[in-house]
Parts: C-alpha cells; sequence; structure tokens
C-alpha cells in the first residue's frame, strides 16, 4: 500500500494522508485532526488540494474521503481561523482556497465516495457535498448551520445542496440549521445510502465495488458526462466525442467479447 502524507506533524494541525489499495485501484483520503474535530484550516484545504491533484495523476479509479476519530466526520471550518480575517482576508484566502479545493475534489475524473460515519456541519457537510457519493451512518447527523453564527455556507453548499435537492429544501437546510439525521438524509437525497454504523463499511465496499467493476474509461467519461450535462453542455455533442473516444479502446472490445461469451469482462483501462 502506498501512502502520501502532508508534512505537518502536529496532531492539533492535523494531516492528509492517501493510501492506494495494492491494485492502485483505489484511493483512500483520510483527514486527520482529530484532536479538534476535523475541523479544517487553509492549511488542510491546500493539502487536500494536493492530494487530489496527486490522485487524478494516478491510476487510481475509485476515490474514498474519510476522516480520523470515531463519532465525527468533520465540524466545518475552524472558527479560530477565520474569525478575525479582513472582510478582503474572508473572500481572498478562506473562501477562495476552500472553494479551490473542493472544486478540485468534484472535478476528479474518478468517482469519489465520502464516508459520513458520524457528525457532518458546515464545511463538513460540504466536503461530502464535493464528492459524487455520500455513504452515511443513520446514528450520523449533518447540518449546514451557519445563518446560527452570522454567516452563509461559504465552501459551495448553497449550489450543491440545490443541485441535489432542489431549491425548498436546500432553504430549509440552510435558512433553519435543519439538523439531518442519516435516515433523513436518504428521504431528502443528500446521501447514496444509510446504513447503522456497523454495516457502513459494507454498504461502502458494495458501492466501491461496483464502480471499479465497470470499464475504467468509460466510468469517467460517464461521470464528466453528467456534470457538463448538469452544467448546460449539450449531450448530442458531448455523448458523439466519448463515445469515439470509448470506441477505441481495449475495454469496448472486452466488454463486448465478454458479453457474446457471457462471461464477467476483465477490464485494463486501455
Amino acid at each position: 500500500m502506498t501512502t502520501g502524507t502532508a508534512p505537518s506533524t502536529d496532531l492539533n494541525l492535523g494531516q492528509v494522508t492517501v493510501d492506494y489499495s495494492p491494485d492502485g485501484h483505489t484511493a483512500t483520503i483520510l483527514i486527520d485532526r482529530a484532536a479538534k474535530l476535523n475541523a479544517l484550516t487553509l492549511q488542510l484545504l491546500e493539502d487536500l488540494a494536493t492530494a487530489v491533484r496527486g490522485i487524478s495523476a494516478s491510476t487510481a479509479r475509485v476515490v474514498i474521503v474519510r476522516t480520523a476519530g470515531d463519532k465525527v466526520f468533520c465540524v466545518g471550518a475552524d472558527i479560530n481561523h477565520f474569525a478575525d480575517l479582513s472582510a478582503a482576508g474572508m473572500w481572498r484566502d478562506w473562501i477562495a482556497t476552500g472553494h479551490r479545493a473542493f472544486d478540485e475534489l468534484a472535478g476528479l475524473r474518478q468517482p469519489s465516495i465520502a464516508v459520513l460515519d458520524g457528525l457532518a456541519f458546515g464545511g463538513g457537510l460540504e466536503l461530502a457535498l464535493a464528492c459524487d457519493f455520500r455513504v452515511i451512518a443513520t446514528e450520523a447527523r449533518i447540518a449546514l448551520p451557519e445563518t446560527g453564527l452570522g454567516t452563509v455556507p461559504g465552501w459551495g453548499g448553497t449550489e450543491r445542496a440545490t443541485e441535489l435537492i432542489g431549491r425548498a429544501r436546500a432553504k430549509e437546510l440552510v435558512l433553519t440549521r435543519r439538523q439531518l439525521s442519516g435516515e433523513e438524509a436518504l428521504a431528502w437525497g443528500l446521501v447514496t445510502a444509510a446504513a447503522p454504523k456497523a454495516e457502513l463499511e459494507e454498504i461502502l465496499a458494495r458501492l466501491a465495488g461496483e464502480l471499479l467493476a465497470g470499464a475504467p474509461l468509460a466510468v469517467q467519461l460517464g461521470k464528466q458526462l453528467i456534470d457538463a450535462a448538469a452544467d448546460g453542455a449539450p449531450s448530442r455533442v458531448l455523448e458523439a466525442l466519448a463515445g469515439g473516444l470509448a470506441a477505441a479502446t481495449d475495454d469496448l472490445a472486452e466488454g463486448v467479447a465478454a458479453f457474446r461469451d457471457k462471461r464477467t469482462a476483465q477490464f485494463n483501462d486501455n
């Protein structure tokens, strides 16, 4: 297993690590600032962006995002790190850095899964929303409580929540600061799957396995097509280009042969 680690060794500052499965097909990002409930700082955000760029250049097919600790996924932004910022500092540094990190995560060609095994508030939920899929423990709680602090979600939460659950639900989430359980988050459409914490790894393994079973290039092209369509790009153009690219791969030939032979395809990402 190959591991990349951010330079910080102070547990109060936290660190971001990336572990690859033995076959290199799964990359796991771990944000570890458990001593501070995984509260996010500028440095952690920058380290996250660096980790994401490394994964983008790798042969990984699926990305899993986790945080350290047993009860908290992430409490969001570290208030002590932004409370005294000037308006210019908030705009130029704090908000911009978070957007860059989360946009890079959302823009990965590989599909990503956030594992919400505990409380996810504010920026912690925004981190999860930047992933393609979210699996949550039914015991967990999620919320966007920023208006109770005198501010608003700043790292894409309003946009991504609206895309997932619509304008009215997003307003309810942000304006009322409502906390949702894992089951409620699933009913609202904010997460992909919910299960008791003891069963969460099984749910994660099943979803990751389904993603890994597809032809890697086709899965990545499919993700990019859907994201482009959500931004208004015409499918008649992009699907033709993506389909042409897929037609030139060995994986398509293998997929067709496996279908005809009634066997499981063995894709090689070529």
